[in-house]
């Protein structure tokens, strides 16, 4: 079961930092919730060190052979060569060699350690760079809370899912088998129907912070959305649901084509929707991609994507606005990640707005269809002859369907 929504003051503390001044240095954090730890994924690379408290099943034998195991609680380090993040159980598991006296693990052995909420944990670097304490700060910022949600259904399936800066978090899943409008069990249908309508809005109730969230989109096919605010509303009054009904005003209906998850892509594209989701950093990354689109369609000279089109853009100091994807930052290759890096600085210092796109996001995985950057120009460059990068016909059919 997915975390509820934290307060907007559980933010990711910052325990201690010691850096040098060849860049390389160490910083101790603990995450308080399940973004924190998006945070965390995006930080550790292939070859960091991280320290953290973990256990171990310790089999002790006697002198007379018999056994017993113990579970030993205690610090360890170890070079990380694989790190796998879950965000419906809040955890990251980091695989490496320990690199620390032990003497419950040897040196060089390989362990793996669990990084989960309210655990601290220090993380060290050979280099720590522009966009890896970019992470940091957002993460130990109040304000960059999760401030969006979004209740998707059609008729015996819906979803209440949370939205932040980074991920898509589906909160709760709602089925009910729902008889049908005609024929004998259409006498049954609406007490059915109401059944359904009181899960979703037991979802809401537990799953949605309104000290948080701005705006909760109710998407569906039809005038299901409708239906269902009016259920939820009158029992809010008929129950003296005060949270529910000072927080009317936060409702919008929508359409989708399906109650399924992949319809938020859609529903987040509306541009009668934009305005309500204005003040969220997740309707930014949609407004910016739809930008880009718009400018690809009437004026492709300004429109450049891939690689080695973005690069030479940047070249010609043209780069209004650039759109990357994270997981461009966590290449182990280390000189393809610094090139990417050197990218987004030099966009910035050039006066460009840069915006990092989460690989979490539907925005995000339609941004890495097209190699995971572009840029939407200040003035017309001629299309290079090649980009050896993304410049497939299978990338564009992507990107515009």
């Amino acid at each position: 079961v997915a975390p509820t929504p934290a307060s907007p003051y559980d933010i990711m503390k910052l325990v201690h930092k010691q850096l040098e001044k060849d860049g390389s240095g160490s910083l101790t954090l603990v995450p308080e919730m399940t973004e924190d730890l998006w945070t965390v994924y995006n930080i550790i690379g292939h070859g960091d060190r991280v320290r953290a408290k973990t256990f171990r099943k310790i089999v002790n034998q006697s002198a007379t052979g018999s056994t017993n195991a113990n579970v030993k609680r205690f610090l360890l380090t170890v070079t990380v060569e694989d790190i796998d993040f879950d965000p419906r159980a809040s955890t990251i598991r980091i695989k490496g060699k320990n690199v620390t006296e032990n003497e419950h693990v040897r040196m060089g052995a390989y362990h793996t350690i669990e990084l989960g909420l309210n655990r601290k944990f220090t993380v060290d670097k050979d280099v720590w760079d522009a966009i890896f304490f970019s992470y940091v700060e957002k993460a130990c910022d109040p304000a960059s809370s999760a401030d969006l949600a979004a209740v998707i259904m059609q008729e015996g399936i819906a979803s209440v899912n949370l939205i932040t800066e980074s991920l898509t978090l589906v909160q709760s899943r709602i089925e009910s088998s729902l008889p049908r409008k005609r024929g004998a069990a259409a006498q049954g249908y609406d007490k059915a129907l109401r059944s359904f309508f009181a899960k979703i809005m037991d979802a809401v109730n537990r799953h949605i912070d309104f000290d948080v969230v701005k705006c909760v989109l109710v998407a569906s096919p039809g005038f299901l959305n409708s239906q269902f605010l009016k259920y939820m509303f009158e029992e809010a009054v008929r129950a003296n649901n005060k949270t529910l009904i000072q927080n009317k005003a936060k409702f919008v209906p929508v359409h989708s084509s399906t109650g399924f998850v992949h319809s938020l892509k859609e529903v987040l594209s509306d541009p009668n929707v934009m305005k309500q989701l204005q003040d969220t950093k997740a309707a930014e990354e949609v407004q910016l991609l739809d930008e880009f689109y718009t400018m690809l369609g009437s004026d492709p000279e300004r429109a450049y994507y891939g690689p080695g089109h973005v690069l030479r853009a940047n070249e010609e100091l043209a780069i209004d606005k650039l759109l990357i994807v994270d997981t461009l930052f966590r290449s182990m290759d280390i000189a393809e990640r610094q090139k990417f890096v050197s990218l987004v600085e030099s966009v910035k210092d050039n006066g460009g707005f840069v915006r990092v796109f989460s690989s979490q996001h539907v925005s995000g995985q339609q941004l890495d269809k097209l190699s995971g950057v572009a840029a939407i120009l200040r003035f017309p460059l001629p299309e290079p002859e090649s980009d050896g990068a993304a410049s497939s016909s299978d990338s564009e059919d992507d990107m515009i369907s």
